[in-house]
């Protein structure tokens, strides 16, 4: 609600809005063409707009369009220049990025960048594009790009909950924030679904599922009001800076905004309440202000905590609460509504009598007549429920020692002044005689305050009269004059000590106030930056204790109760009993113990951590008395500032909670995604072999004496193959099960890897009978440090995977060599290859490439086991797709096995022979 401020009735703009508009000229302009979904047609109305400033002789290169085959768009490209295109390689094959340093070399006017939420490609200067449009801005080039409403960052979750499909890229709100023009890019629901139909967005089938999930008119609406609501709230924003950078007195009624005056009375929560219903009605931003003046000094503690809590309730029911300084409440509220376009203003009818309303005004009735267009809403509120106990010290507090020194400073004051006077009385004249004492009473009025600075006042008017008014060294005074000078003089005297005393009250009360709001501040940095739940305990109990001084405990829930996770100083412990008052503190959500209305002789005090979702836990504090006997209760700044620190730490413990409770349900998600794979597996994967060797051994028990050799031949080789296979899948399940488990420990030794791979290849020869393998090993390749056995079985499955995947006929090829120190190994295929949306997870459990043709067998845990056991072995596996021809690429590399020399086998005939 407070982005800025200017003085309307002198006509001066904001500084912070004239600030914010000199930083703009000094970048380029963005603008952003905003749509509710892909396919509503952003791309083509950013060309079509780039076309039309073409044609106006602006400067213009496209820097990246993403046409996805739609010729309508390709065709808008026509006459523009573009920018090629910059080629990165990335696990083997080329990615194509928008050329920065290219478009930056050439300066053009305005720079097209389409798809602003694009992750780059690996090897960018930047990692997501919008990084690259702000360096094109900060360069001065404006911008043009389009923008999804699903990739803005805070809407990423309210999306995937209207969608149930989580955007994993995302561009920060301040993007949106920062841009100089948004075009929001619409069209119906029902005109996008046919647009799907039609084959303009994706292809048929892709489009059937999309309008099935996706692009559901349900989700269509709702993606539309948020895309509209979002740049509304945009423009409501750049209205208000241009108001204020032009001093332009509002206001403006665009957009609806409510204001909410609030002081001590009883009748603020009520108020509020009502603000915020009204504020739901209207759908407009909210907040509440509450004026400050001179009368505040005099409030009782009660009517400061009744106002500290209304001001917490409006920040918990989502509005912005400000406390403004001011002298008078209409004319200070009117200028704060007026610098930030408010158009209606809530305040309760007063319930003092008329008499009282003559007597010192009403601000109801000033508003009323100060307001202007905007609309007073004066609301008979009743007066709510009482103001909660505050533990609190409610009787006087004793005078501390050394409360009579500012008294003795300030008769040292005016006998000083004394002094100066009987030392300058022969050169100035007896009036002015009066200005020395008057210093006196300003000095003991800095130095001590009121009550001093009235003493120090009657001291200097019966000092002045003893010793300068004649008759001197009496108190009667002889000449009239003098009369009226000592009654000024003593007047002046105490109204200079009563404004000075009271500026003091004030400086001290904002440098407290100041030195609170700062330790709250750097409070909230590091709740902001703590990301564990104790971390975060730890900070808040030794935050309390330091500020407070006092010793605190935590308590969060713990199944139906509540247990202490945190305290400080740590060795503190509570009793049984104590811990009871917590518990019923929890479960009641109301502070017990010391100075509470619900055992309030306990040593320890137990208040509700609340938020907006409701309790998140309790906080003990014990003020520590001597003797084993409790403590004194809080002074009421203690307790307000307590309360301003146990908002802020409910607040990070919910954010906490909230981010352990996604993170567990993405384990449960990806759980059942494992469970579901498995099942998958042993129903069908294992299953399949078992039918076979089934089927195979009742034709042979059932039909053998009717079958011939060659029969009976087949069918035993078929139950031979799928036990192999069926012994594989099961092998496969147990590794896996050893590695997670950590019962995988290699037993390393010098290997020659000529060797392991002959062993491997002589496993699959069965398997691979279909292909041709090629072995490429270089010359002299050094031994190797790994585990014979594990590595044969990467090896193995390797082959195996490649079988799977390849062509019949096609060659595998096994090639080595030396490199860097290490051994390299590759294992490739020309099959269709990894597709490159499956090359990061090809290694992960149960995942498996889904063929254009059919499903191939397996668990899909054959390239997991392969990088359990390959970085077991202090190797590394990496997985890509050929460049020379259509293939995968399985790339080892394995460590050199410590003093052993390069080998120089004798040729091994049945590695250089190709096996059919």
């Amino acid at each position: 609600m407070t982005e800025g401020h200017s003085d309307h009735r002198n006509g001066r703009p904001s500084p912070d809005a004239l600030l914010r508009q000199a930083a703009r000229e000094a970048r380029g302009r963005l603008k952003i063409f905003l749509g509710a979904a892909p396919g509503v047609g952003k791309t083509f109305e950013m060309l079509q707009t780039a076309q039309g400033r073409r044609r106006e002789g602006i400067d213009l290169v496209v820097g990246v369009v993403e046409t996805h085959g739609r010729r309508e768009t390709e065709a808008l490209l026509a006459g523009l220049e573009a920018i090629p295109r910059r080629r990165i390689d990335h696990k083997g094959h080329g990615l194509d990025e928008m050329d920065l340093d290219a478009i930056l070399a050439r300066r053009p006017g305005i720079a097209l960048v389409d798809e602003l939420a694009h992750t780059n490609a690996p090897g960018s200067r930047h990692a997501k594009r919008y990084l690259d449009v702000e360096e094109l801005l900060a360069a001065g080039i404006d911008v043009y790009t389009t923008l999804n409403i699903q990739h803005v960052e805070s809407l990423n979750d309210v999306v995937a909950k209207i969608t149930r499909v989580r955007v994993r890229e995302t561009v920060p709100d301040s993007i949106l924030d920062r841009a100089d023009d948004i075009e929001v890019i619409d069209i119906t629901p029902d005109d996008l679904i046919q647009r799907l139909r039609q084959g303009k967005v994706y292809v048929p089938r892709t489009a059937e599922r999309a309008i099935r999930h996706y692009f559901s008119p349900g989700n269509l609406t709702a993606l539309r009001e948020l895309a509209l609501r979002r740049t509304a709230e945009r423009v409501d924003e750049q209205l208000l800076t241009h108001m204020q950078a032009h001093a332009i007195s509002g206001p403006w009624a665009a957009g609806e905004r409510l204001l909410v005056c609030i002081n001590e009375d009883a009748t603020g929560a009520a108020l509020v309440r009502y603000a915020r219903r009204q504020a739901e009605r209207l759908r407009a931003r909210w907040g509440a202000i509450h004026v400050e003046t001179s009368r505040a000094l005099r409030l009782s503690e009660a009517e400061r905590d009744r106002i500290a809590d209304t001001l917490r309730l409006v920040e918990r029911l989502g509005g912005e609460a400000v406390t403004v300084p001011g002298r008078d409440v209409a004319d200070t509220v009117v200028e704060h509504a007026l610098a930030n376009n408010v158009t209606h203003l809530v305040i309760a009818k007063s319930g003092r009598p008329r008499w009282s309303e003559l007597l010192h005004g009403s601000v109801a009735h000033s508003l009323i007549r100060r307001a202007g267009d905007i609309s007073v809403h004066v609301i008979a509120a009743t007066s709510g429920e009482p103001i909660p106990p505050k533990t609190v010290k409610t009787a006087t507090a004793r005078r501390r020692p050394g409360a009579w020194w500012p008294y003795v400073a300030s008769t040292g004051y005016v006998v000083a002044a004394l002094g100066v006077g009987e030392a300058l009385q022969r050169v100035l004249a007896l009036n002015n005689m009066a200005l020395v004492f008057l210093t006196a009473v300003l000095a003991s009025a800095v130095t001590g305050g009121l009550g001093p600075s009235l003493y120090a006042s009657v001291a200097s008017v019966l000092t002045f009269n003893y010793f300068f008014l004649p008759p001197l060294y009496t108190l009667d005074v002889s000449d009239p004059e003098n009369i009226v000078a000592l009654f000024f003089f003593a007047v002046v005297a105490v109204i200079a000590s009563n404004l000075t005393a009271r500026v003091r009250s004030q400086a001290v009360t904002a440098r407290a106030r100041a030195k609170t709001t700062e330790d709250l501040y750097l409070f909230s940095r590091k709740l902001a930056g703590v990301v564990t739940m104790d971390d975060l305990l730890w900070a808040t109990a030794y935050q309390i204790a330091a500020m407070l001084k006092v010793h605190v405990v935590l308590l969060l829930p713990d199944g139906g109760s509540v247990a202490v996770r945190a305290g400080y100083p740590p060795e503190d412990v509570i009793a049984d009993a104590d811990l009871a008052a917590a518990v019923w503190a929890w479960e009641n959500n109301r502070p017990t113990g010391r100075g509470a209305d619900t055992l309030p002789g306990a040593k320890w005090l137990f208040l509700p951590m609340r938020t907006g979702r409701g309790p998140v836990g309790v906080v003990g504090i014990d003020t520590g008395g001597s003797g084993g006997r409790p403590g004194g209760l809080l002074t009421p700044d203690q307790r307000r500032l307590l309360d301003a620190l146990i908002d802020q730490a409910a607040l990070a413990i919910e954010r906490v909670t909230l981010a352990e409770d996604v993170d567990r349900a993405k384990l449960a998600a990806e759980t059942e995604r494992l469970r579901s794979a498995l099942l998958t597996s042993i129903s069908h994967d294992l299953r399949t072999p078992l039918a076979s060797i089934l089927g195979s051994a009742t034709s042979l028990s059932g039909y053998g004496p009717m079958l011939d050799e060659a029969a009976r031949r087949e069918l035993a080789m078929t139950i031979q193959e799928e036990a192999e296979r069926l012994n594989r899948f099961i092998a496969n399940l147990l590794d896996m099960t050893r590695l997670e488990s950590g019962a995988i420990r290699p037993r390393t030794g010098a290997v020659d890897p000529a060797e392991v791979v002959g062993s491997a290849l002589e496993r699959v020869r069965r398997i691979l009978a279909g292909h041709r393998v090629e072995i490429d090993l270089a010359a002299g390749l050094p031994m190797v440090e790994i585990d014979a056995v594990l590595f044969e079985q990467v090896l193995f499955n390797l082959l195996d995977n490649a079988g799977k995947y390849a062509p019949d006929g096609s060659p595998i090829t096994v090639r080595a060599w030396r490199e860097d120190g290490r051994v390299r190994i590759e294992v490739l295929d020309e099959g269709d290859g990894i597709p490159p949306e499956d090359v990061d997870r090809i290694f992960d459990k149960f995942y498996r490439v889904h063929a254009q043709d059919r499903q191939r067998a397996g668990t899909g845990l054959g390239l997991a086991i392969c990088r359990g056991f390959v970085e077991a072995m202090g190797g590394t596996i990496a997985a890509g797709n050929r460049r020379d021809r259509s293939g995968a690429v399985f790339s080892l590399t394995l460590p050199e096995a410590a003093g052993m020399p390069g080998l120089d086998p004798e040729p091994d005939p049945g590695l250089d022979e190709e096996a059919a």
